[in-house]
């Protein structure tokens, strides 16, 4: 295979390369971020640092959304260090704005990005890791782990899941509402994801919301800093605990925007309990089944369904690191701050409390200057 590298392409599958002093994996907004910092903070691009990323262009994420996801529905987009995010219009899609804002980005600061090189995985050597690569093997002092959630969709089992003769599909394979026209669609899940896109999908077609919990909606009032600073510190208890980070709509519950008002007073967000197995041709609920006060059930427990479309999230896609045995038996990684109390030399950015793009930009820098103290001290 080839590889970009400063805009250029060269061979890169069998390579072994140089002995770097940080490897950052994935140029997401905390990849960038962390990546910004490190060169300020003194490492030399791509003598000392580079960043690794497994997709073909610049973007993260955000390259693979849906089209209909226009810049009027995100949910804010933080500035990269150094470079304010362009005003954009509501009507741009959010998967060419944001990408081109971050190309911009890494042109401009001429940050190390080598693309598309996945790292397959990563184990501990003498005075670092040596990471596997679809472009060959790299070793490194230290570890940036910042590869977000994307590449990790999670479907939870229910009994029946693999019988069902419709289609399933995940928040991460949705393309837009109109392929949907003409069916029933059973979105499941409780977070923002479910909520925006109930609203899209119930112009167009039927729709049924099942949640494991009653929603939780809150006013614009309630988000306010001290809320704000009260949710990341619940987060972060835990993942300092070593427990799996909870998400955010977890603990912050559900805002509806005013895009979503319609849907509200159609009835959309009407919220079934959970099904309690999946048939061929729809879901089912058990007898005895608790039904929220003016719902009715449906004749027999029985609903048909063409499409079910699962809004169940992500998990941190750390497969990679698996070789390094950094998860607590509670399944968490024990963290502090970005450093993970296993291995200070390890950081990840964009996971637990710093999962926002707010948070992801000081998760870089913290990462960046703890570095720099760890590394440069160890050298002088």
């Amino acid at each position: 295979m080839s590889v970009t590298v400063a805009g250029k392409t060269r061979a890169g599958g069998g390579v072994v390369h140089s002995v770097l002093e940080v490897a950052v994996i994935g140029a997401g907004q905390a990849g960038l971020s962390a990546a910004y910092h490190l060169v300020r903070l003194g490492f030399t691009p791509y003598d000392e640092v580079v960043v690794l990323d497994r997709n073909p262009a610049p973007g993260g994420a955000w390259q693979h959304r849906w089209d209909s996801l226009t810049m009027h529905d995100v949910h804010g987009i933080a500035n990269l260090p150094g470079v304010p995010v362009p005003p954009s219009s509501d009507s741009e899609r959010a998967n060419a704005f944001v990408p081109s804002y971050f190309a911009d980005y890494e042109k401009r600061f001429d940050l190390p990005v080598v693309r598309p090189v996945a790292v397959e995985s990563v184990r501990e050597i003498a005075h670092g890791f040596e990471l596997q690569t679809s472009a060959g093997v790299y070793s490194a002092a230290a570890l940036v782990n910042a590869t977000g959630t994307w590449d990790r969709p999670f479907i939870p089992w229910y009994p029946g899941i693999e019988t069902f003769k419709g289609r399933q599909l995940h928040t991460a394979d949705y393309a837009g509402a109109a392929e949907l026209a003409g069916q029933h669609v059973l979105v499941v899940g409780g977070g923002a994801s479910a909520v925006q896109l109930l609203a899209e999908i119930s112009a167009v077609t039927t729709t049924t919301w099942v949640t494991r919990r009653p929603p939780e909606w809150r006013t614009g009032d309630d988000f306010t800093p001290e809320y704000g600073r009260q949710v990341v510190a619940q987060v972060e208890e835990r993942v300092r605990a070593g427990l799996p980070p909870r998400s955010v709509v977890s603990v912050t519950g559900l805002h509806l925007r005013p895009q979503e008002q319609a849907a509200w007073e159609r009835g959309v967000y009407t919220r079934y309990p959970m099904f309690t197995r999946i048939t061929a041709d729809g879901v089912e609920w058990a007898e005895g089944t608790d039904w929220p006060e003016g719902i009715q059930a449906p004749a027999g427990g029985r609903l048909h369904v063409d499409t079910i479309l699962w809004a169940t999230g992500f998990r941190a896609d750390l497969a990679h690191l698996a070789p390094l045995h950094l998860r607590e038996p509670s399944g968490g990684i024990r963290m502090d701050g970005t450093a993970t109390v296993a291995d200070p030399r390890i950081h990840l950015v964009g996971y637990g409390p710093s999962a926002s793009t707010i948070g992801a930009n000081r998760a870089g820098f913290a990462a960046a200057r703890s570095l720099r103290n760890l590394l440069k001290s160890q050298a002088a």
